[in-house]
């Protein structure tokens, strides 16, 4: 655990320094690197936690953006300069240093993370049944046919979950005599459950009750009604909604375009009308709503806690969600929280009244959150199949909860000898949607998660290549090019971490007649780029395209600013504060999901640094004979690897300039780079060839090159 603890030296660290520090400073005084010229001078390498982590710069700048994540370092403006943005410690932050509390939630009693074993046992139950599990690999064999009473199916990206949940049933259903009422299936959308309920009509199995939580919860209100509410409360529709946020609105004396004008920023707003601003508005309120209702702290005033410009805001919007609230009450409206709040509260209530099933199978277990979870434990069903992937979770914000996973174990009971068949964990691994290489690729992208690798299972060689671009006109240019010039022969993703990326996107695309759609955080089915089209070109959220798979797809803003996100399309989000999850840890997971919807193809692109999820493991795998630039070992001498990834870059900045490639650097200054091998500013500067303006244009991003290189980690030091 002491190790796991390091990232406590970067508070006390804040707390040590005698001045105020910004990220580069911090960075180099916790790795000592005497190359700043700062930490000799103020004599910075005398403090105690000089040099006290071991961790590259990259792992370094994460743990800070997942302690300013969860409100333990703050950004605040300089006391001696007010352009300038400096690192401070929070109150949270101290205590934090005395009572350590972030690895332990990150980690808690997780289920068993080690390769799934197949037992001698396990072989002779294969074999029993050989006919029926001819067509799955061992571990969906396990996972089909155990008899293990609760059951964790950790399913990887594209290891065929669904197939596996449907062929358990079928296997209860045909081998274990179970009658098809005794079972229910949980799943999170209508679509799923259209989807499985589909499956089983295919195999002839007819009678099990497939639900999604709201509409198993609502067969228990309509079923009770008169019960638990004693009058006519349906579910809230959209109309409703709208109805009601305007009276919320008119009724507090305020104009809605005002209310949206102050709540957004001017980038939000950017290419939204105001219609489709008034709505995201009215999401964000009653969402918020939400999360106090599932949390169970639907009364709290949380806008209390909220200071400085955001306050005027936060308390509109508590304002709002109070008279939403009251206004439901009034009109006898309920919504998807109220579904499972009042069933799960009338099942306590009458524990007789409570439905019996022999078995309970639930889909997408690593989304569930305590309201849901509470629902499952009072069903008591003796027998519990939960599939879910840990490396998929990324609806924290909105109160699921990745620990549920993580502790499945300590929560449903340990295996033990005199009761062998209370639990098991079996790990799908084999990945049958993506071409191997970028099954490696998504491995890298969620290491620290230490989860057993997926392996591939297809044939063929994938295409992934990383691009840097000058700025975002440059980045939006490649990626229409290369739509416009490809023959669109399957599904095409371009996916982005926000909504704005998206929309000056399908902009640029509409204004060239590119067909498109666009799914969006708060749009409903997604926007036309082109009518009447079929449209083979999706852009979304990561969020939104979370399950779907393309041949294609294209990553695009992949920079520190956006992955982790350090804006948001909803403001509300970040003024709740929601504290009971990682946000960065989050944050490197949804970056995971966006990799994983790939099949053949994967473009990542970016300005200015690149996220610090791309390892330089990922780079390498980046880096093969068809795009032009040899893999790193395919050289003797590293030299003429970073000779060559050097002309790679240089050949995309003078495409997106429209010059020859001599222009931007010339061969010889290339060579030189690659012999001098700079690790700052003042070094580079020193070649032939780079000048002031050249240093200010390319020279962070020749920095980064060589550190790949290198092993080490360059950067412009001014």
């Amino acid at each position: 655990m002491k190790e796991n603890l390091e990232y406590t030296h970067i508070l006390k660290a804040l707390m040590e320094l005698p001045f105020q520090v910004g990220r580069t400073l911090l960075i180099d005084f916790l790795v000592g690197d005497y190359s700043n010229k700062s930490i000799s001078k103020n004599r910075l390498d005398e403090l105690d936690n000089f040099d006290s982590l071991s961790w590259d710069k990259g792992k370094v700048a994460g743990e800070i953006d997942r302690l300013i994540s969860n409100g333990m370092i703050e950004m605040v403006v300089s006391d001696y300069n007010r352009f300038v943005k400096v690192l401070q410690l929070t109150i949270r932050g101290r205590n934090e240093i005395t009572h350590p509390t972030l690895e332990a939630k990150r980690l808690g009693n997780r289920v068993d993370f080690s390769e799934s074993k197949i037992e001698e046992e396990d072989k002779i139950r294969f074999e029993k049944y050989r006919d029926f599990l001819k067509k799955y690999n061992d571990e969906q064999k396990k996972a089909i046919v155990s008899g293990a009473r609760n059951l964790l199916c950790v399913a990887g990206a594209g290891t065929g979950k669904t197939t596996v949940l449907t062929k358990r049933i079928e296997f209860l259903v045909k081998y274990r005599n179970v009658e098809p009422e005794n079972i229910l299936a949980i799943t999170f959308t209508r679509k799923a459950r259209l989807e499985m309920k589909k499956r089983l009509d295919d195999l002839g199995i007819f009678g099990v009750k497939v639900h999604t939580f709201n509409s198993f919860c609502e067969r228990i209100l309509q079923k009770h009604g008169a019960e638990i509410y004693g009058r006519a409360v349906r579910v809230q529709s959209y109309s409703d909604k709208i109805l009601a946020m305007n009276m919320a609105v008119a009724t507090m004396g305020l104009d809605m375009e005002v209310v949206v004008d102050e709540y957004f920023s001017a980038g939000q707003k950017k290419f939204r009308t105001s219609s489709q601003l008034s709505n995201a508005f009215m999401n964000d309120c009653f969402a918020v709503m939400d999360y106090f209702k599932v949390s169970g702290k639907r009364d709290y005033d949380w806008s209390r806690d909220v200071a400085g410009k955001d306050r005027v805001n936060a308390e509109r919007i508590y304002r709002i969600t109070r008279y939403l609230k009251e206004h439901m009450e009034v009109q006898g409206l309920r919504d998807y929280s109220d579904q499972i709040i009042d069933a799960v509260n009338f099942l306590k209530a009458n524990p007789d009244k409570v439905p019996k099933f022999e078995h309970v199978l639930i889909d997408e277990y690593q989304d569930v959150n305590a309201l849901q979870i509470e629902l499952i434990g009072l069903l008591k069903s003796p027998n519990l199949f939960a599939v879910g992937d840990p490396r998929q979770s990324i609806f924290g914000w909105r109160g699921s909860d990745v620990s549920f996973i993580l502790n499945f174990e300590s929560d449903f009971g340990k295996k033990v000898n005199s009761d062998k068949d209370n639990i098991e964990i079996v790990h799908l691994k084999r990945n049958y949607r993506s071409l191997p290489k970028v099954v490696e690729f998504m491995n890298h992208a969620i290491r620290e998660m230490k989860l057993p690798d997926l392996e591939g299972h297809l044939e063929g060689d994938a295409k992934i290549r990383i691009l840097d671009f000058a700025d975002e006109d440059a980045e939006r240019e490649f990626v229409l090019r290369e739509i416009e010039d490809s023959d669109l022969v399957g599904k095409v993703f371009v996916l982005a971490r926000t909504n704005k990326i998206l929309l000056e996107l399908s902009r640029a695309m509409k204004l060239r007649g590119i067909a498109h759609m666009v799914r969006a955080d708060d749009s409903n089915g997604g926007e036309q780029g082109v009518e009447d089209k079929e449209q083979e070109v999706t852009l979304a959220t990561i969020h939104a395209i979370k399950g779907l798979e393309a041949g294609r797809v294209f990553i695009i803003g992949a920079s520190e600013q956006n992955f982790p996100c350090k804006a948001s399309d909803h403001p509300a989000v970040e003024m709740v504060k929601m504290d009971d999850y990682d946000r960065e840890e989050e944050e490197r997971r949804l970056f995971y999901v966006a990799v994983s919807r790939a099949k053949r193809e994967l473009v990542v692109t970016h300005t200015k640094k690149a996220t610090y999820y791309i390892t330089n493991e990922m780079r390498n795998l980046a880096r093969d004979k068809e795009q032009g630039v040899k893999s790193k070992n395919d050289f003797e001498e590293a030299d003429e690897g970073l000779v060559g990834e050097l002309k790679s870059w240089r050949s995309v900045v003078a495409e997106e300039r429209g010059v020859p490639p001599y222009v931007i650097l010339p061969n010889a200054t290339l060579d030189e780079i690659a012999r001098m091998m700079p690790v700052n500013a003042q070094e580079l500067i020193k070649i032939s060839g780079i000048g002031p303006e050249k240093l200010m244009k390319y020279g962070e991003r020749i920095l980064e090159i060589v550190s790949i290189f290198s092993g080490g980690d360059s950067e412009i030091r001014g």
